[in-house]
């Protein structure tokens, strides 16, 4: 969902924020990881919302096909 993606989006961003904010060596680092973190996340849910739209329109394109046939 794509919502899922911008939120992930939007939550690295603000670790990245945050780190470019921190005064400490290990907040910035752990910021640094999390916006990671969020980063993985932000492409996996990306990678399975375009694998969702392919496989549904594979789908659409097999009933479009089975109706033709059906039609002939």
């Amino acid at each position: 969902m794509a919502t899922h993606l911008q939120f992930y989006l939007d939550r690295a961003a603000e670790a990245r924020g945050d780190a470019a904010e921190a005064t400490l060596d290990n907040v910035r680092e752990r910021c640094i990881r999390s916006a990671i973190a969020w980063e993985k996340m932000a492409a996996r849910a990306a990678w399975t919302d375009a694998a969702r739209e392919k496989q549904e329109a594979a789908k659409a394109a097999a009933l479009q096909a089975l109706q033709h046939v059906e039609s002939s």
